[in-house]
């Protein structure tokens, strides 16, 4: 009978222990790698981040095979806070990309080994632009090491991979180390929540940090209101037209005198009172909420979920009113 592979005679409760020993050995073994990298946040990760400040280009990432992978994301990850970024795959580099990279730029190569043939190939005319070149090896007298001018250590004292073959902790260790400048490079630039956001519109956190009330409240026509001087019935009829689940009653300055909603309508008709008679201004809530239009969509999110309220009237700073918004218009907006 061939062995299993796991060691393991049968397959059940034994091989459900031996699979969980095994992930919770690779976590442990990249997390020590990781661990290991706080001593190397040195003199020479100061003098990285400082070139990287004073680019007045881009940041190049090069990386070969899994190191391109990584090289990739901290590429997006740069860019993504405030750094100007992105990856140039060496093999193409060598076959017309390297024109990408210009005398303004900073290169930062990744290879685990520091002898990756097509970084190495490029590292003559990496120098010819005379730009700096920053390199993340386990090897500082690689080919690439001693290249450099600046060399950050991200050597592991063992991949997670029983084989010692696939790159594991040490690819973990670079991104984390790419992650470390990136971070750096976004406090030492002042980067905020609303720059991200700049950067991420289509994303919900975008629209989170960038949407405004006035981006999509309904104005003009769109607007449910009537005067405090109709009777209930109008009121109802307003509400069905403009469809919001509300209306706004304002004064003859326009200025909003209260607001009746189908919560209202609902206590309202408990009342057995006659609608055709009644004067909206008897039954309306004088206890409204509003907002101003240049405030955060999100705010009026959270106004409405703390009061539990399904709708805002939104005024200027007279107390005019100039717009309506109801939980549907930032369901639709992607705010909720």
């Amino acid at each position: 009978m061939t062995p299993h592979p796991l060691g393991l005679s049968s397959i059940g409760d034994d091989i459900d222990k031996r699979l969980a020993q095994l992930g919770a050995a690779v976590i442990e073994t990249e997390a020590n790698a990781v661990a290991a990298l706080k001593s190397r946040i040195n003199s020479y990760f100061v003098t990285a981040c400082k070139y990287m400040l004073a680019c007045t280009g881009r940041i190049v990432i090069l990386g070969m095979g899994k190191s391109g992978h990584i090289g990739a994301k901290i590429a997006a990850t740069l860019a993504s806070t405030g750094t100007p970024a992105f990856f140039v795959h060496p093999g193409e580099a060598s076959h017309g990309d390297l024109g990408m990279i210009t005398e303004k730029d900073v290169v930062l190569a990744l290879s685990n080994s520091g002898e990756t043939e097509e970084i190495c190939v490029l590292l003559p005319l990496i120098k010819r632009l005379g730009i700096p070149l920053i390199a993340l090896t386990s090897e500082p007298q690689s080919t690439l090491g001693k290249a450099a001018d600046i060399h950050i250590d991200i050597s592991v004292e063992k991949e997670a991979c029983p084989l010692g073959l696939a790159p594991t902790a040490s690819t973990t260790a670079t991104l984390a180390m790419g992650d470390a400048l990136a971070i750096a490079l976004l406090e030492a630039r002042g980067f905020t929540a609303e720059d991200f956001a700049r950067s991420h519109p289509g994303g919900r956190l975008g629209r989170r940090l960038l949407l405004r009330i006035n981006d999509i409240m309904h104005t003009g026509e769109e607007i449910p209101i009537v005067t405090d001087e109709v009777s209930l019935s109008s009121a109802l009829l307003e509400m069905t037209r403009k469809g919001l689940g509300m209306t706004a009653i304002v004064n003859k300055q326009n200025c909003v005198a209260g607001i009746f909603t189908d919560g209202d309508l609902r206590r309202t008709l408990d009342r057995e009172i006659n609608i055709h008679t009644t004067p909206i201004t008897q039954v309306m809530t004088i206890h409204y909420k509003t907002m101003s239009p240049d405030l955060l969509a999100a705010e009026a999110l959270q106004m409405m979920q703390r009061y539990r309220i399904n709708a805002l009237l939104i005024v200027d700073q007279s107390q005019h009113l100039i717009g309506a918004l109801n939980m549907h218009d930032l369901l639709r907006a992607g705010v909720l």
